[in-house]
């Protein structure tokens, strides 16, 4: 990969400001770059996202709505992971205040009505939804993510410890699912997901440590449904001898019998424990709901910081005004995008200047000052609209991506919250049994990374 010269990338930014900043600051009701106000601006507009595009009849959030020039044009469907994003949303809303208690209430209840009556594969859900009436979509399928699903428990442990009247519904629906039916005992590992219409698993585990389905496993622990040895059985980075992204150095630690090879690359002077493909939301998005700050302070939380502290040297070193690399909407689709050094998949994730908003807010209680500067060169770079960040604005031409997420208003709406409100979502998931039960994994484990 060519290094882009400060010059050329300098003329870039303000060329791309100069079309952009205008509509940007323009913007009503937006306080003063980085002030807790002005979060709290982006949170109300990411909010309204929900507000205005989950279902009046079943409350299940649209995956995507794009703003084109031809009007808007809405993906009316959803998933596993869009549904736990939606619960964890209106907890947020209601504790920053954008909504009352009765009225969360009164959304999650609908909710797990819907829920409740939604085909099912063993308590799971399946991976897509038509949101208007909330039958499987089957021409995308008949497929159990395992990662999905870990993301609509997490939503569901909020939800019950949020709003207690709510408890009986969501643990049914939480109690129906035993993530020993996803798990493979042979390597120790969950696998991608089931195949209900071909009756088969999928070829593949999910073998990294430092990826997003850590949420699932974590959840499967804290539920008794799968062994605490899973936990050491994924690789935090592959052993030296197998062919990845660089040879790590390490050592082998042994965790309740298991042995570990704490191993981690290196980039620019930062020593991390790489994710899969580099890419921010894999070491990130479990952050939301699980303290790995506050209980990882030598393991996951460390690599955490260290993670996001990569992308920045990134974007530093290619020249880019802004970053925060990960899987987003582009304007033909959407396509995954990371730092590929930071990941151990050889290929890794590319890199064409696409920056996602969300992938830096997620390390908002990580490196929150720089963090801040960040979302204030995404805005006057016009990456924000109507219901806050655009998904995506590609940095060397400007082009911007006007499409809003679920996924990834979620991640931004619960990352603010988590910032502004003392990790408030995370102590709701961590006050129940299955958030509190695994945090010894959490608390015992030292990576190679150490200062």
């Amino acid at each position: 990969m060519r290094m882009r010269k400060w010059v050329v990338s300098l003329l870039s930014l303000v060329l791309v400001a100069s079309l952009h900043f205008a509509s940007a600051s323009a913007a009503p009701g937006v306080a003063n770059p980085g002030s807790d106000a002005e979060l709290r601006s982006v949170a109300q507009r990411t909010w309204q996202y929900f507000a205005d595009h989950t279902d009046p009849h079943t409350h299940l959030p649209l995956d995507e709505v794009r703003i084109l020039d031809s009007g808007i044009k809405k993906a009316e469907h959803t998933s596993p992971t869009n549904i736990g994003m939606y619960m964890l949303s209106t907890v947020s809303a209601h504790e920053l205040g954008f909504i009352k208690r009765e009225e969360a209430v009164q959304r999650m209840q609908g909710t797990l009505n819907t829920l409740e009556k939604m085909e099912k594969w063993r308590g799971f859900l399946y991976n897509w939804y038509y949101t208007k009436d909330a039958t499987l979509k089957k021409d995308w399928g008949q497929f159990i993510s395992s990662v999905d699903n870990g993301w609509y428990a997490s939503g569901l442990i909020v939800i019950r410890q949020a709003y207690p009247e709510l408890s009986e519904e969501a643990t049914a629906l939480l109690d129906a699912m035993d993530f020993a039916d996803l798990y493979n005992p042979e390597v120790g590992q969950l696998y991608g997901g089931y195949d209900v219409a071909k009756g088969s698993y999928t070829g593949h585990t999910y073998g990294m440590f430092n990826t997003e389905p850590r949420a699932a496993s974590y959840i499967g622990i804290g539920k008794g449904d799968l062994p605490t040895e899973h936990w050491w059985k994924m690789y935090r980075t592959f052993p030296p001898e197998w062919e990845q992204q660089q040879t790590p150095e390490g050592h082998t630690e042994n965790y309740d019998g298991v042995d570990v090879y704490e191993g981690h690359y290196e980039y620019k002077g930062i020593q991390f424990v790489p994710s899969w493909g580099g890419s921010m939301f894999e070491t990130l998005m479990p952050t939301i709901v699980i303290k790995e700050k506050e209980l990882g302070q030598k393991g996951l939380g460390l690599n955490d910081k260290r993670q996001a502290q990569v992308q920045m040297a990134f974007a530093k070193e290619k020249g880019y005004p802004a970053w925060g690399f990960s899987p987003c909407a582009i304007p033909d689709g959407y396509t995954e995008y990371g730092v590929a050094e930071a990941g151990t998949w050889k290929d890794g994730y590319k890199d064409d200047g696409t920056v996602t908003p969300h992938a830096s807010i997620l390390a908002l209680d990580f490196l929150p000052g720089e963090v801040k500067k960040n979302m204030k060169v995404l805005k006057e770079l016009g990456a924000y609209g109507k219901y806050g960040y655009y998904d995506s604005v590609n940095v060397k031409t400007g082009e911007i991506t006007p499409a809003y997420l679920a996924l990834d208003q979620g991640m931004i709406m619960v990352s603010i919250t988590n910032h502004l409100k003392g990790s408030v979502i995370r102590n709701y998931f961590h006050q129940d049994k299955v958030g509190r039960t695994p945090e010894r994994l959490l608390e015992i484990e030292e990576f190679s990374i150490q200062d």
